[in-house]
């Protein structure tokens, strides 16, 4: 017998779907309760690289992800010229081992979907348009239609504005990087076929990711602006005006984005709470802990490690006490906080104007997150 029988999971994105999938397939009573209405899925498209991969195989939901995706083993740098000149196409590093790609793109509510349904499918009670609004560090909870519970263990995995956090009266300090990033879902000329980057221009970084046969996603950051002003089709025509100085596949992608409710604006935003992540029987995992801007692709792996590292120890553990949580915080604030330096930092370059060593630096992070045997 494990000290967990009763867990409440904040929060249906990655990392509380996925710590819900695990509890609740070895026998844990889980609750999973998620603010908004239904299966969602911010964002037009997510690039799952092979350290999430390998989470999402345990999960039992890889054959899925690999049916909805797209797979790719290369990374291609261009140029911001008129042609879109191909500098280099560099392998890009299994970072799940030998026998996963290196990268998966996908559609967010498709993944947000496939995890949902396995949570269910595990035995989780999945509960939409629920919130917690009062909470105890012993784990009483009270929910937003009057309810009550006590749970063993709540999970605070509800994103980077979590609510949890803000009850159990943490402060994050979460800070805008001085980049926005315009992204858009369209379809996949024929052309792209893995991750191309392009450095600079008139924008930071220009690039696109395949999500499926018949579909991808394009970004387009700039240094961080208020767009919350503009029309969707105001939105559409200045996401088309930055995306014309890019050039090679992007001409065909361009003209394929027609779409204003396939557009969206966000700023990146990035925090680390200093450990411990946890007060009494409450812990944050995933971006509630830990956010980082989208220059490594590392934010949803991270998310998926933090839910596995987690579900492990709850249910290797005889005992809910300080040995537990000091296993956690030494097993994943470290690696955490690097993904998110390292990813701060390629963007800090590239808003300081200067040339860092961004291939080095995205070896030092795919060699920290594989694993080593």
């Amino acid at each position: 017998m494990t000290a967990v029988n009763t867990v409440l999971v904040v929060g249906a994105g990655l990392a509380g779907t996925s710590t819900a999938i695990l509890l609740a397939s070895r026998g844990v009573a889980v609750d999973l309760v998620e603010i908004t209405a239904g299966v969602g899925g911010v964002g037009s498209g997510i690039t799952l690289q092979g350290n999430a991969l390998r989470v999402l195989r345990d999960l039992g939901v890889w054959a899925a992800v690999r049916a909805e995706g797209y797979c790719f083993d290369s990374l291609g740098l261009r140029a911001p010229d008129p042609a879109g000149t191909l500098l280099a196409e560099i392998p890009d590093a299994r970072t799940g081992g030998p026998d996963l790609p290196a990268t998966v793109g996908m559609p967010r509510p498709a993944l947000a979907r496939i995890l949902v349904d396995r949570a269910r499918e595990a035995g989780a009670k999945v509960h939409f348009g629920r919130s917690v609004t009062e909470l105890t560090e012993h784990g009483a909870v009270t929910f937003s239609d009057g309810s009550t519970g006590r749970y063993d263990v709540v999970v605070g995995a509800d994103g980077i504005r979590s609510a949890t956090r803000g009850l159990l009266g943490i402060d994050a300090r979460t800070r805008a990087t001085g980049m926005g990033i315009w992204r858009a879902f369209g379809p996949r000329p024929a052309l792209v076929t893995r991750t191309d980057l392009y450095y600079g221009g008139p924008s930071y970084i220009a690039g696109y990711c395949p999500t499926g046969e018949d579909s991808l996603y394009a970004y387009v950051v700039e240094a961080a602006q208020n767009r919350g002003f503009l029309t969707p089709d105001e939105r559409l025509a200045t996401l088309r005006k930055l995306a014309s100085a890019y050039h090679g596949p992007w001409d065909e992608i361009r003209e394929t984005l027609v779409d204003p409710a396939r557009v969206n604006y966000t700023w990146f935003e990035t925090h680390v709470l200093p450990p411990p992540w946890h007060r009494g029987r409450v812990v944050l995992i995933g971006d509630a802990a830990h956010a980082c801007p989208p220059t490594l692709a590392q934010g949803g792996a991270q998310a998926l490690e933090d839910a596995a590292v987690l579900a492990e120890l709850l249910l290797a553990a005889d005992a809910l006490d300080d040995e537990l949580w000091t296993a956690f915080t030494e097993r994943r604030y470290a690696r955490a906080k690097a993904v998110v330096d390292a990813s701060n930092q390629l963007g800090q370059w590239l808003l300081d104007g200067e040339r860092g060593d961004v291939p080095g630096l995205m070896r030092e992070i795919a060699t920290l997150v594989t694993p080593t045997a």
